[in-house]
Parts: structure tokens; C-alpha cells; sequence
């Protein structure tokens, strides 16, 4: 499974553990109110063992909500699928807490568990595995796709924030923001100086780039010019404080009154 598959897949499990456990809690005060003379320790084996195969049964419904979250398959096809497998997960459930309430009464009751007869006792618990595999299946199938949700948003903020969009014009230019060697103003514009030698123009000020511009790791070294620090390739001093960013090809100003960008342009 992908990351944001078992993210999802883990998410819903903690989820249907929760109900699951509240669910045996409340059956056990439930018994223990309406037939005392069973004690609590009987019905405590009964919901215990049920809770904990369920959990591990939740495998089943998860695998098909990854399946269906794939490959998105008609209800036609997905229905065979759900079928057979809350079928499987029916048998699975009853034949587990069995196994692990004759362990449990072999060890702390005084007589054998007794399941009853077969031909009754499954169909009644098939009718509750069926509502669990249900409600499981739906539980996780909407978690998956959270999940799913979540990547694509961080993908597209990710994709977002590599790139900047200049606007020369009415034509856009959208550019990797590690291309951005600095920005300059000119006047009324704001040149961008590109790592490829092109200076598109965008009408704005520098000061209204600048927050945007900082989000990216950009420094304002001088009243007109913006730095982008992974280009810086040296400093060099000019005297009085002053110096100059050597950006491969290109120089810009810094300012001894912007002595914050020299801290950060030298760490």
C-alpha cells in the first residue's frame, strides 16, 4: 500500500477499535442489568473475544475499500466482491470467538463454552457480521479517500509553491521559483532576473512582492532588489557596511540598513 493508503487504512481501524470497544462495554453493563445472575465475568469473555477477532477481521472490508478506492468499479462488480467477502468475514468472526471462549472458559469458568446449534445460532450472528462489515466497509472506504483528498492537496500546494507566476504584460510566465536568480524594481514594474537571462517585466512594486516573495526564502538586501539566497555564490565587501551579492552573473546591492539579510544571506 501507498502511505496515504495505510494512513487511511490505520485512521479507520483506530476508528471501528473505538466503536467496537464501546459497543462491548455497553453489551456487558447492558447483560449485567438485565440477567444478573450471569455475573460479569461470562458476558466480559462473550464481548471480549468478539471485540478482538472483529479487530482482527477488520482486515477484510479494509482490503476491499483499498481495492474499490483504486480502481473505482461499478456497483455491478463491486457488489460480487462484498458479497463473498462478508461472507468470509461472517464465518471468520464466529469461528474465532469461539475458539476463544472455549480457551477462556476451559481456563476460568467451570464448565465448557457452548456456541448452540449451528443452523440457528450463525444466521443470527451472519445478521449482525453483516451490518459490522457494513458499517467497516464504509468506515473505511471514506478514510481512504480523505487520505486520497489530503496527498492531492499536498501535491498541489507543493506544485504551487515551486512555481511563481509573472504576469509580463497579458502574457503569464510561470517559472520555477529556484530560477529566480533576484527581483529588481523598475519604476512601476518589477523586473525578474531569470537563472536563463530573460527579464520579464510584471506591473507591481517591489513591496508588494515582498511577503510573497519571503515565503520562497527570498531577502530584501536593498530598497530595489530582492535576493534569492540559493544563488547567492559570494559577498563581497564595498565599505562602510555595504556590500555586494555576487549571483553568478549578476550583482546585487546590500545595504548596511538591511543588516538582517546579511545574517541570513551568511548563514
Amino acid at each position: 500500500m501507498s502511505g496515504e493508503e495505510r494512513q487511511g487504512v490505520w485512521r479507520a481501524w483506530l476508528l471501528g477499535a473505538g466503536l467496537v470497544s464501546c459497543i462491548a462495554v455497553v453489551n456487558v453493563l447492558t447483560v449485567r442489568h438485565d440477567a444478573p445472575r450471569l455475573g460479569t465475568l461470562a458476558p466480559a469473555i462473550w464481548e471480549a473475544s468478539s471485540a478482538l477477532v472483529t479487530m482482527v477481521i477488520f482486515t477484510l472490508p479494509a482490503a476491499v475499500a483499498v481495492w474499490t478506492t483504486r480502481t473505482g468499479p461499478r456497483w455491478w462488480r463491486a457488489l460480487p466482491v462484498h458479497l463473498a467477502a462478508v461472507v468470509v468475514y461472517s464465518v471468520l468472526h464466529v469461528a474465532g470467538f469461539v475458539a476463544l471462549r472455549k480457551l477462556a472458559y476451559l481456563a476460568v469458568m467451570d464448565g465448557p463454552y457452548r456456541f448452540g446449534p449451528l443452523p440457528t445460532e450463525f444466521p443470527y450472528e451472519f445478521r449482525k457480521d453483516l451490518l459490522a462489515y457494513g458499517l467497516a466497509s464504509i468506515i473505511f472506504y471514506l478514510s481512504l479517500r480523505r487520505s486520497a483528498r489530503e496527498a492531492a492537496a499536498q501535491v498541489q500546494t507543493a506544485t504551487a509553491a515551486a512555481n511563481f507566476d509573472i504576469r509580463d504584460g497579458a502574457r503569464l510566465v510561470r517559472v520555477p521559483v529556484s530560477e529566480i536568480v533576484a527581483v529588481r524594481s523598475a519604476g512601476n514594474y518589477a523586473e525578474f532576473l531569470l537563472a536563463d537571462g530573460r527579464r520579464p517585466l510584471m506591473r507591481t512594486s517591489l513591496g508588494a512582492l515582498e511577503t510573497g516573495m519571503a515565503a520562497h526564502g527570498f531577502v530584501r538586501t536593498h530598497r530595489s532588489w530582492l535576493v534569492n539566497p540559493v544563488r547567492v555564490t559570494g559577498l563581497r565587501p564595498e565599505g562602510s557596511g555595504d556590500y555586494a551579492v555576487e549571483l553568478g552573473a549578476v550583482e546585487a546591492p546590500l545595504s548596511r540598513r538591511f543588516p538582517q539579510a546579511l545574517a541570513a544571506l551568511r548563514g
